[in-house]
């Protein structure tokens, strides 16, 4: 580790952590959002589309902690939210959607 990979470490520590709130709160809309019952397509496009902005800004904070120096910089362990924020939705979208 070099000197700069503590400056690189906030700069992209950072937009990760937005990322992953983000990501967490489209995961928690999509877990609390209940259809009111068979007839509720709204309901069901509203999981879906949450599911979607999870797994989308999942997806972003995962290509960027998969650069080479930014994992390097910051470990291995930044690559778990996303994955288990991703799974999460993916899952809700698959068993409820």
């Amino acid at each position: 580790m070099t000197g700069d990979d503590g400056w690189l470490r906030w700069v992209v520590a950072v937009p990760l952590v937005v990322l992953h709130a983000i990501a967490a709160w489209f995961v928690y809309t999509a877990l609390t959002i209940r259809a009111a019952g068979s007839w509720d397509d709204e309901a069901r496009a509203g999981v879906e589309l949450s599911c979607v902005f999870a797994i989308v800004a999942s997806g972003v904070a995962l290509l960027i902690t998969l650069l080479p120096s930014i994992r390097r910089a910051m470990g291995v362990w930044w690559l778990v939210p996303p994955l288990l924020m991703g799974a999460i939705a993916a899952c809700r979208w698959v068993v409820g959607g």
